[in-house]
């Protein structure tokens, strides 16, 4: 009989933790928020074994394979098999053997040509059940041209769903800044798939591009540039290769810009003058710039929540040297306090990120002694539960500029750790930390939402010297 015995991660299950808690290690008690209860978020969790046998086509098939195998283990939903037996690779579903192998799902497919295109049929099988939970069929463009991966990431979303009811996050990508190879005076920005193919250069100003934003529809990109001497807001349409100045005629300079989830719209810092502070700008007008009422002029970087009902933002109301994590209705109001602020005993925090489908703000900080030595982590705290642990995902390094995945569980930074400088995604439920590029001193992540389009690998490519489109 074959059997399996199926993978488990294993992590402290829920303990609430402080630095009196008995049982802390002494590297824990070092690096714990001085009075803030933190949690490991990461628990004993059955990871289900998936079975995906060779999809049956033209000689270009083991290519969409190789792309499904990868997203499904990447989304942290499953474990992935391999070695599968030839015996149960044949003609029909043979549920009980698949079982005894010791399979949960198994994923089958088919590749069709057809006068428009390629066609993919999947079905996705509950071993347990012994029945056929979802399937479908997906158009592929030919290997090579500018859709395909991102069509084959689609396909695995979906399996993705049909098995959890959760949206997936293959279909995304992710965009950040860093300096060009062999331009150390500028700093670009870049794009790459969610699974770390297709690294692209995005901007060729050759000046400096920081804090890059993706729209919610994925088509556009919003960032501060110091192109034009003053920093200033631009909005990159990824569809046309157009841009345009946001917000060209306000005073001061802008920085940070953030969509709200409609797109209608961003909020953004305004500094420089003498009402700093948070705003917001409307975008189908072209026109509009107002202050967040109750904004502070110590505000800064905001993030929208999912529902755009709130923000989130970084504040130095406590203090320059112990900026702290603060929400407030997106329209003004009273601002209440995220981050574990003690007062006499420090604390560092900064980059918030608002999670796209649920109450969860990710940011980085640690205690002032720590900041001394450029060294923070991730934490993740949840505004509607009201619960005050904080949860603490990194413990290694130094780690900044986290951002949600669309899928609501993943989330990509940078980080400088023992492997190196780099940008890392990390699975909130599991905590399995992967690199996502390796070698690059990169920040400024943004991860965007599920993309509907092609954009950048349609060829989207300002200014790019001539042998670089």
């Amino acid at each position: 009989m074959l059997t399996y015995r199926p993978r488990w991660v294993a992590a402290p299950a829920s303990l609430l933790l402080s630095t009196v808690a008995t049982g802390i290690s002494a590297q824990e008690e070092e690096t714990a928020i001085p009075g803030v209860p933190l949690g490991f978020v990461y628990e004993s969790e059955r990871v289900p074994p998936i079975a995906i046998p060779p999809i049956t086509g033209p000689e270009w098939a083991p290519q969409v394979q190789g792309i499904l195998a990868r997203d499904l283990d990447y989304s942290d939903r499953f474990f992935v098999m391999k070695s599968l037996p030839d015996g149960l690779q044949g003609e029909g579903v043979q549920y009980l053997l698949w079982d005894e192998f010791g399979a949960d799902w198994l994923l089958t497919g088919n590749i069709e040509n057809s006068a428009g295109g390629a066609v993919l049929d999947v079905e996705l099988h509950d071993i347990v059940f012994g029945s056929v939970q979802a399937r479908g069929r997906f158009p592929l463009p030919p290997p090579g041209e500018p859709g395909f991966r991102m069509a084959v990431h689609r396909v695995s979303d979906a399996v993705v769903e049909w098995a959890t009811g959760d949206p997936g996050m293959a279909a995304s990508r992710i965009t950040f800044a860093m300096k060009p190879f062999g331009n150390p005076d500028s700093q670009e920005l870049y794009i790459v798939d969610s699974d770390g193919e297709g690294l692209q250069r995005l901007t060729w100003d050759d000046d400096l591009a920081i804090s890059p934003a993706w729209s919610p529809g994925g088509d556009r990109i919003a960032y501060t540039s110091y192109k034009s001497d003053l920093p200033k807001i631009y909005e990159l349409d990824l569809v046309t290769g157009q841009e345009r100045v946001v917000d060209a005629d306000g005073a001061g300079t802008n920085f940070f810009p953030a969509y709200h989830p409609d797109g209608d719209r961003i909020a953004f810092t305004v500094m420089g003058t003498e009402a700093d502070g948070i705003y917001s700008y409307d975008l189908e007008r072209d026109c509009c710039r107002s202050r967040l009422p109750g904004a502070h002029d110590r505000d800064f970087t905001p993030t929208y929540s999912h529902d755009g009902e709130q923000i989130a933002f970084l504040s130095n109301r406590f203090g320059i040297t112990t900026p702290q994590i603060l929400t407030m209705p997106s329209s003004g109001g009273e601002a209440d306090l995220v981050s574990p602020y003690r007062f006499g005993q420090g604390g560092y925090f900064a980059d918030p990120d608002w999670s796209p489908v649920s109450s969860k703000i990710a940011f980085v900080g640690g205690i002032v002694d720590k900041r001394v030595y450029n060294e923070y982590d991730i934490f993740v705290a949840d505004t509607e539960t009201g619960d005050s642990r904080l949860v603490q995902l990194t413990s290694e390094g130094n780690n900044e500029d986290p951002s949600w995945a669309p899928d609501g569980r993943h989330i990509v930074f940078k980080s400088e750790r023992s492997v190196g400088h780099g940008i890392f995604i990390i699975d909130t439920a599991t905590g399995r930390t992967r690199t996502l590029v390796a070698n690059v001193d990169a920040k400024d992540t943004d991860w965007s939402p599920l993309l509907a389009g092609d954009w950048v690998a349609g060829g989207v490519r300002r200014g790019a010297p001539a042998g670089r489109r």
